[in-house]
């Protein structure tokens, strides 16, 4: 499923218009990037964590010119899903 095809699915489920799904769900994504933008942790109870992981700096190797390079340390965006919502999708 891409961007469309959820948005779409997110109008017939909520009976929006497709556009208000599509507001909706950027005003969703871009709350979410300013909360961790700005060092929060977001708890949603039912769906999950998204939180902003660092990474620390390391050796890494070019892998075109097999030359060692240093890697920067640097933030990742990371979600876990909650346990609720696993077992929603999970299959027995």
């Amino acid at each position: 499923m891409n961007k469309k095809q959820f948005i779409k699915a997110l109008a017939d489920k909520a009976n929006f218009t497709q556009k208000d799904a599509g507001i909706a769900f950027e005003a969703f994504a871009s709350t979410i990037a300013e909360a961790l933008k700005a060092g929060e942790k977001i708890c949603i109870d039912g769906f999950g964590t998204f939180e902003l992981k660092k990474r620390e700096s390391r050796e890494g190797i070019n892998p075109k010119t097999k030359e060692k390079i240093s890697i920067p340390s640097s933030y990742c965006p990371t979600f876990k899903f909650g346990a609720s919502f696993k077992s929603l999708v999970t299959k027995e």
